[in-house]
């Protein structure tokens, strides 16, 4: 099998108030994200890539239009944690490049989530 990974970053606010008062999350405060996606295939194409990187430019593009410098509570429709962004942009990338395996979501070099089906 072979993988490759490209990370994107991006800064936004958020605010999870279903979390219980005084939890830090549930006051108003902000990351810088980053998004790795990973994609994998068992045969390389025609070229030896996995994917060109240079075709996963949309997602760049995608994040910088709907999420750099936003309040990502004016922007999802689901609260905004890891988990649930992980999952966002795993569906996202699926639907146009189908070798993605696995989206991992950090909002500090510290802590991170991931989806992988």
């Amino acid at each position: 099998m072979y993988r490759i990974t490209k990370e994107f970053h991006f800064s936004a606010s958020h605010q999870l108030s279903h979390l219980p008062q005084g939890h830090q999350c549930a006051r108003l405060h902000g990351h810088n994200y980053v998004v790795v996606v990973e994609l994998a295939v068992v045969s390389l194409n025609a070229a030896g890539f996995v994917r060109d990187y240079g075709e996963l430019k949309p997602l760049k593009t995608y994040i910088d239009d709907t999420f750099d410098h936003r309040h990502l509570n004016d922007v999802m429709d689901i609260p905004s944690t890891g988990e649930n962004m992980a999952r966002h942009f795993y569906e996202w990338c699926v639907a146009r490049w189908p070798e993605t395996t696995a989206v991992k979501v950090s909002e500090t070099p510290k802590t991170w989530a991931e989806y992988r089906p």
